[in-house]
């Protein structure tokens, strides 16, 4: 599950390389159309499954739709609200589906699973924040993006160190004691 959670911070991190060109009208509708498309097969393809394994497979429809109706729609009218809308939708989607994958586990095992996708969903929506600060070409920019930065940095610190305490919950006694000692120590609380 982290080595999932990972590959999509990373993902997400690359986002934010570079702009599309923009899509004419047509295209525009046409990718619609074929996005609408998709998402109809991708849904019937859950069909045959049953329980968390259904739950799963439409979370992950329901999230390439939306995270691709979120890219066009950046590539349709470019703007760094637009690249932020669907660095937020992927990382909401991905979130999403974390979820309904932990929901496969019970008891600590689940508790962490999820406080280990909200940290990683934190990152991703602080990145895109900051990184729209710094497309913006407002005055004071250096200010903004060390400021937003600032704000990222203390979101993060505060994901991390929950999912670093529900780690500690497994545990008893003096292991636990200590376990929550660290994770304050390590993420300054």
């Amino acid at each position: 599950m982290k080595t999932n959670l990972l590959i999509l911070s990373v993902a997400l991190s690359g986002l934010f390389a570079g702009q599309a060109i923009a899509l004419t009208q047509a295209e525009y509708n046409t990718q619609k159309s074929q996005i609408s498309a998709d998402y109809k097969v991708n849904r019937d393809k859950c069909g045959s499954l049953k329980a968390n394994a259904k739950d799963i497979c439409m979370s992950e429809a329901k999230g390439a739709e939306k995270v691709a109706k979120a890219e066009i729609e950046a590539q349709y009218k470019p703007s760094a609200k637009n690249i932020r809308d669907v660095a937020m939708t992927k990382a909401d989607t991905a979130f999403n589906t974390a979820k309904e994958k932990c929901d496969d586990l019970a008891g600590n095992a689940k508790d962490v699973c999820v406080k280990d996708a909200k940290a990683v969903h934190v990152k991703a929506k602080e990145d895109a924040k900051v990184a729209k600060v710094a497309a913006d070409t407002g005055g004071n920019k250096t200010e903004k993006v060390n400021e937003a930065r600032k704000d990222a940095s203390e979101e993060k610190r505060q994901a991390n160190y929950k999912a670093a305490k529900e780690r500690c919950d497994s545990l008893a006694g003096n292991a636990k004691d200590t376990c929550q000692k660290d994770a304050q120590a390590k993420f300054g609380m």
